[in-house]
């Protein structure tokens, strides 16, 4: 019997999906406290998965589902700048 490779899963913060790893967008907290997108996925620090759509990003903002993923208040700045990657991500200016 040939083993089976798992494929890791991760629950977005914004609809609440379970998903592929590799089809997520990762942002991190790292330990001086930044709020960053993580491309690699390797990055050290917290990690929370988002879907590579704004929808799920905007309900993640309202429902606050990050802020509780990453256990840190965002201000609004942050989110700003992680809206603006997450639109050069998906090829929008």
């Amino acid at each position: 019997m040939a083993g089976v490779k798992k494929i890791p899963l991760r629950k977005c913060t914004g609809c609440g999906e379970m998903k592929n790893k590799r089809e997520m967008i990762r942002v991190i907290k790292t330990p001086q406290e930044e709020i960053l997108i993580d491309a690699t996925g390797k990055k050290n620090g917290r990690g929370a998965y988002l879907c590579g759509n704004l929808e799920c990003f905007l309900k993640a903002r309202k429902n606050k589902g990050l802020e509780r993923s990453l256990k840190v208040a965002i201000p609004e700045d942050v989110y700003a700048a992680l809206e603006s990657e997450l639109n050069q991500i998906n090829g929008k200016q």
